[in-house]
């Protein structure tokens, strides 16, 4: 019997390691599953032939907690994504959604954790939180892992050498060059304004740096450097000199950790701090007469064709509106057909909106490049409402496309306006794959009960607080109430 198992389990890993020798090495995210077709694994790979062939290989040396996984996974999809970022925020939404049994991680609800700078103290500290100060701080995030997000200001810190601590640092204290700083001055890492080892002014400059940085401006920071760099050695300031190049050897050491091409790690997520600037900012980047207070945004989300969902998500003043968030299950029935899709949700959306006679948008946005807003475009046509500016957003380039122009507006990555469309397609991609989750979980469940298999029973929760019960009288307690019928109409 342990024989024919052990035969078993070698020909089904064989079977899914040809199957993982046909994917190709491009940044995707991969869904083990049983039998049954139950999701049990979630994970992600800038390599997807490489990372999931690794699981079926017979030579490798598995670590124990693979083993018992690979017991029981019978089969495998997987979802390519453009990048390695796409992919992270992938796999943290479908292990959030899905909750899979032999993911150890990000099964809870906590929020997700920002980096806040405190802009309203005299030296500003960075911290990485999730309950950032509602005022008089710079955010950066959301992101996606903390432990990467701690690893990413490790580094910062080297060529940034701001203060992590939670020190009331006052500029006019004299006590302050009494105080010892702690080690991470000793290893040049952190200026110490708390023993005052530097200047205010220098440190802001830091700070200032570190900002831009952040926002985007890697190229100019690293230009900026360079020049006060030349400027210092020429003024035989080479104390000053020597410091510059190490935050330049540092911040270029950084660049290199942080992804391919244009893909910076710091904002794997769009989050706009000042949403009424976004709006004023993509006015202008579209060269509209009047900002626009409303837009929606859509997205389409399936696995593979299988249980096709829309979305459509609202934003009021560049701030989300939930109670205007709608849901759209896939109805033409022709597989995986996202321009279809899209026709069909864009018709019921705005079909609906002029029956109703509701408020219209001043801005509709489209997942996706040109063929998505040609789709769009073409839903309008079928029907006698005129729409409002419909663009589309794709998301390898971030190029914006209109109906106005062939060619596609192309605005830099830290523009506030481009990235409020970042922040409203990531909430109607994050809307419409928890109802894609949803409508899987539901599928399988009533598979489930087709096959005849139930649900576990909930155990019962006892109160240690509460005296026993005695359970063959626990219902003779109870006053029988009485039998309220509905009021017969007159």
């Amino acid at each position: 019997m342990e024989d024919r198992v052990k035969e078993d389990r070698e020909g089904r890993l064989k079977r899914l390691l040809e199957k993982a020798s046909r994917l190709t090495r491009d940044p995707g995210v991969y869904l083990m599953k049983d039998k049954e077709g139950r999701v049990i694994y979630v994970g992600k790979s800038a390599a997807l032939r490489d990372r999931v062939s690794s699981y079926f290989q017979p030579s490798a040396k598995l670590e124990f907690k693979k083993a018992p996984m690979l017991d029981v996974v019978d089969d495998f999809d997987i979802l390519g994504t453009e990048t390695e970022v796409e992919a992270l925020l992938t796999e943290n939404r479908l292990i959030k959604d899905i909750q899979p049994r032999f993911n150890a991680r990000l099964l809870d609800d906590k929020t997700f954790p920002y980096l806040e700078v405190t802009m309203n103290e005299e030296f500003p500290g960075v911290y990485v939180t999730r309950e950032p100060q509602a005022k008089g701080t710079k955010l950066f995030g959301p992101f996606t892992s903390v432990y990467q997000l701690k690893e990413a200001v490790t580094h910062l810190q080297k060529a940034f050498k701001f203060r992590t601590c939670h020190l009331d640092i006052r500029q006019e204290d004299p006590k302050r060059r009494f105080f010892r700083p702690c080690l991470l001055y000793a290893i040049n890492q952190c200026t110490a304004p708390c023993a005052d080892k530097v200047s205010k002014d220098v440190y802001d400059d830091d700070i200032r740096r570190l900002n831009r940085f952040l926002d985007g401006e890697r190229k100019g920071v690293l230009a900026d450097l360079e020049r006060e760099m030349r400027e210092a050695s020429k003024n035989m300031q080479f104390e000053k000199a020597a410091k510059i190049r190490d935050e330049l050897k540092a911040l270029q050491g950084l660049s290199k950790r942080a992804g391919k091409g244009e893909q910076e790690f710091w904002q794997p997520e769009a989050f706009v701090s000042n949403p009424q600037e976004g709006v004023v900012a993509l006015q202008e980047a579209l060269g509209m007469a009047e900002p626009p207070r409303i837009v929606e945004g859509f997205d389409i989300a399936h696995l593979q064709g299988g249980e096709m969902v829309g979305s459509m998500v609202c934003f009021i003043d560049g701030v989300p509106f939930k109670n205007a968030y709608r849901r759209y299950k896939i109805q033409h029935g022709q597989g995986n057909n996202d321009f279809l899709s899209l026709q069909e949700i864009v018709s019921r959306r705005y079909r609906e909106a002029g029956e109703n006679h509701e408020l219209f948008p001043n801005l509709i946005m489209i997942d996706g490049g040109i063929g998505q807003l040609h789709a769009a475009m073409d839903a309008f046509k079928m029907m006698d409402v005129k729409p409002p500016a419909v663009i589309s957003l794709a998301k390898k380039e971030e190029l914006i496309y209109t109906t106005e122009s062939n060619e596609p507006i192309r605005l830099p990555r830290n523009n506030v306006g481009l990235k409020l469309l970042q922040y409203l397609r990531d909430e109607a991609h994050r809307f419409a794959q928890h109802y894609h989750h949803i409508l899987r979980r539901k599928a399988q469940l009533e598979q489930d009960v087709k096959n005849g298999r139930r649900p576990p029973r909930k155990r019962k929760v006892i109160n240690p607080e509460l005296p026993p019960v005695d359970d063959g009288a626990q219902f003779s307690t109870i006053p029988s109430l009485p039998i309220l019928k509905p009021p017969t109409d007159h």
